[in-house]
């Protein structure tokens, strides 16, 4: 009996071993989108009243766990006998990822920006419904992320037996969510250590510099994010595109493939803008 416990204690053991070298070469793997899904979020969880940033951030966080919970099994289960469903789930996740991209170089070439006094009486009015609403939308934006997260990994495992598949697209999907969650938070709180920082260094030394450099720096922060989360959507979006699609993949070949994602996710976003655009002015009218 004692010989059959240490035997299973071995395979166990061998197991974890496996997982632990497929975990490493997924997470290799999934590092870009990782990136690029740290960017988007980060974008996302900015933007609120100071003392609703880590609720907001903790109910993403929380939904993005809830997205990990029904895509790791639903990947392996569509990946062992309905694959073609998982190349239209992800070009339809592009294709949102392409709009929502778009629409943000829309509206900020072609959208007056509002009035301070407006943005001022809406800081105040501390509207909960559009809290929700971009709550919503982050939600969504990380379910489709994750997607790609979780098949890029499944890719990896692929040949491997199921326990180990099970295991480390479960380990790179919890190491997604917090990870990027985790420095998301302390990109957002910046500025409450470095006022600590300042507070405690009494107005001299390397603490009170390096207290100034993170209150000042997080305005920049915010934009670049901005920037960065809108080039990431397009960047994803043109790589799930070239990715899916052979004559995409194949066309252009002296193009810089992150050049040639940027543009194909660029003009599928503004297709779809113009297509969502089009229907809701059909629907005004009616």
């Amino acid at each position: 009996m004692a010989s059959g416990l240490f035997s299973i204690l071995d395979d166990v053991a061998a197991l974890m071993d496996d997982v632990a070298t497929t975990s490493k070469v997924a997470t290799r793997k999934t590092a870009g989108i990782l990136g690029d899904d740290l960017a988007v979020n980060a974008e996302k969880a900015t933007g609120f009243l100071a003392k609703r940033e880590l609720p907001v951030l903790w109910a993403i966080t929380k939904g993005s766990f809830i997205n990990k919970l029904i895509i790791v099994p639903l990947a392996l289960l569509l990946t062992a006998f309905f694959p073609v469903v998982i190349k239209i789930i992800l070009v339809l996740g592009g294709l949102y990822l392409a709009y929502e991209g778009a629409e943000k170089i829309v509206e900020f070439l072609f959208h007056r920006p509002k009035k301070g006094q407006q943005v001022v009486d809406q800081a105040k009015d501390d509207n909960r419904d559009l809290e929700k609403t971009k709550i919503k939308s982050a939600i969504t934006t990380d379910f489709i992320l994750s997607v790609e997260i979780v098949i890029i990994a499944l890719g990896t495992v692929i040949e491997q037996k199921l326990a180990i598949q099970i295991l480390t697209v479960s380990i790179v999907a919890i190491l997604a969510t917090v990870g990027v969650y985790g420095l998301v938070a302390l990109i957002i709180r910046m500025d409450d250590v470095g006022f600590r920082l300042i507070k405690q260094s009494q107005g001299k030394g390397t603490w009170f510099i390096m207290g100034n450099v993170l209150v000042k720096s997080l305005p920049w922060v915010i934009k670049s994010l901005a920037v960065i989360g809108t080039l990431a959507l397009l960047l994803v979006s043109g790589g799930i595109f070239v990715h899916s699609f052979t004559y995409l993949h194949d066309s252009f070949p002296r193009v810089p493939l992150m050049l040639k994602e940027f543009i194909i996710g660029l003009v599928a976003g503004l297709i779809v803008v113009g297509v969502v655009s089009g229907v809701k002015k059909i629907f005004a009218r009616n």
